[in-house]
């Protein structure tokens, strides 16, 4: 405009007929001014928080799949919790083979406890808050991730059977996916009354075969706390009734402190 408003000044008062009209448009009597919209500027993407405009619904749902999808490598690492002393023993495999005992850890900076074999170290994976592997089978672990979300109760997304379909859904698209059934769902009390989603479900995948998944979750302080054990299952070798003892005490142990 600054460029036209300067060849206007070099034009004679009376611009020549048939020349183009240099300057602003003429004002006519009787039609108003169409003024031009306003330029809109699109708004900074803030990574670090959803859009303003997502339910509260969609965000969480976001979140909940995590349990279902591999841990997000862009994720920082987040820092180291302490175990307990605490111990105790469940069972014994069957044929004999040795009981797996079960000792207390505790994340006090992220706000969460559970047990887990004593057996299976910590390890290091870039998005989970915690990784436990058997050694030699990292396909049998636990794990944790901890997200922030607009929730204040589990129940603000759904029953325990929507967000199990909601996992299952996310399970089924994922291309090393062969099957994948729920088995069970469940509800129960955690400390201070919390509400904790318990999931339990069959997974056959070309990465690691059959597995047994038992899924945990709950919302504490704006939170999204999930646990998942994943141990294997094959026809030849199903999971034995000790073991699956075991697991279930991991499952239930997942808690906020």
């Amino acid at each position: 405009r600054a460029k036209a408003s300067l060849c206007t000044n070099r034009l004679p008062s009376m611009p020549l007929v048939g020349s183009p009209r240099h300057g602003p448009p003429l004002k006519l009597a009787g039609r108003a001014q169409r003024r031009p919209p306003p330029r809109t500027i699109a708004p900074k993407c803030d990574i670090s928080s959803p859009p303003a405009r997502l339910t509260r619904r969609a965000v969480s749902a976001a979140s909940l799949l995590l349990t279902a999808l591999p841990f997000p490598a862009s994720s920082p690492q987040l820092p180291v919790a302490s175990a307990s002393e605490t111990e105790e023993e469940v069972g014994g495999g069957e044929g004999g083979a040795p009981a797996l005992e079960l000792e207390r850890y505790t994340d006090q900076d992220q706000g969460f406890t559970l047990l887990k074999p004593t057996s299976w170290p910590k390890v290091e994976k870039a998005g989970a808050t915690a990784l436990f592997q058997q050694e030699g089978k990292g396909s049998n672990n636990i794990g944790v991730v901890v997200n922030p979300v607009r929730l204040s109760s589990l129940k603000d997304f759904g029953t325990p059977q929507f967000v199990a379909d909601r996992l299952l859904q996310a399970e089924k698209k994922k291309e090393s996916t062969k099957s994948a059934e729920v088995i069970s769902t469940g509800e129960r009390s955690g400390r201070d009354g919390l509400t904790v989603y318990e999931i339990e479900y069959s997974l056959d995948s070309t990465r690691g075969g059959m597995k047994r998944i038992f899924s945990a979750a709950f919302v504490a302080s704006r939170k999204l706390y999930l646990l998942n054990v994943a141990y294997s299952d094959t026809e030849e070798k199903p999971l034995d009734k000790q073991t699956r003892l075991v697991l279930e005490e991991v499952l239930h142990s997942f808690d906020s402190v």
